[in-house]
């Protein structure tokens, strides 16, 4: 693979960006950033496979209009002939590789959705943690740019070990809970918390935001909000600083106990 001395800098660049102390939603928006002029490209989206449900959820993009990927996630997911192939292949794919340009074109996934951004040629990435999908890079061009080619791949086959490293390491271990330590206490802690209010209280109790507390759960924002409502009524209180002390101090207790 022959590089220019600015490609090589941008791949260096790229690279040290993903041994750095970034959350899962700071490496793929990070590696997004630093793909499109890495590899001459226009749009990045980026999703983390969510196999409980069946969906790609947590987006990250660039470069394209929230409303239709909004869209893309109430319907073209369900209606889409490429990426659920190219989620099987294990090595960066080129879309032409799964499906003929020709026949992309004649598809109600590219004349409604693809098309309405300018999205013509692709080639996604896949990162796994042994058989768990744990987020993708789906890097896409205009059509006047010409398609990705093999310099393409080589340079995301390089990238793909250690952007799916980054991701191991920036999200919780397998089977550990959000929040840790406190949600286990409490749940714990005699309240009659659920198991998702225990989690959603230790997330407020380390000072996050229902947004944040959303996408690091997965859930829906009104789904938090549900939570935190019930939590208040739980534990008789009416702010969040008081419901993150009463959590706390019950929490202590049930763990000195």
């Amino acid at each position: 693979m022959y590089l220019t001395a600015r490609k090589t800098g941008l791949l260096a660049r790229t690279l040290d960006h993903l041994t750095r102390d970034f959350d899962a939603r700071e490496v793929r928006q990070q590696i997004g950033l630093d793909l499109l002029e890495l590899l001459d490209a226009d749009y990045f989206a980026s999703y983390v496979w969510d196999a409980e449900r069946g969906v790609f959820a947590d987006r990250i993009a660039l470069n394209m209009d929230p409303a239709n990927l909004s869209s893309y996630e109430a319907y073209y997911q369900f209606h889409d002939p490429i990426t659920f192939k190219l989620q099987q292949r294990r090595e960066p794919t080129l879309v032409v590789e799964i499906m003929p340009q020709r026949e992309l074109l004649q598809t109600e996934f590219f004349n409604d959705f693809l098309a309405r951004d300018g999205l013509y040629w692709g080639v996604n990435l896949y990162a796994y943690d042994g058989d768990r999908n744990i987020g993708d890079l789906r890097i896409w061009r205009a059509r006047w740019r010409g398609n990705f080619d093999a310099t393409t791949l080589e340079l995301l086959r390089v990238i793909k070990p250690v952007f799916a490293n980054a991701l191991r390491h920036a999200v919780a271990p397998h089977g550990a809970t959000p929040g840790g330590r406190n949600a286990a206490a409490f749940e714990a802690a005699g309240l009659g918390l659920t198991a998702r209010e225990a989690e959603v209280g230790a997330l407020l109790a380390e000072g996050l935001s229902d947004k944040q507390i959303a996408r690091a759960l997965n859930m829906a924002f009104s789904t938090v909000r549900t939570h935190v409502k019930s939590l208040f009524s739980k534990l008789a209180v009416h702010n969040r600083a008081s419901l993150c002390r009463a959590l706390l101090s019950r929490a202590h207790g049930a763990r000195k106990s």
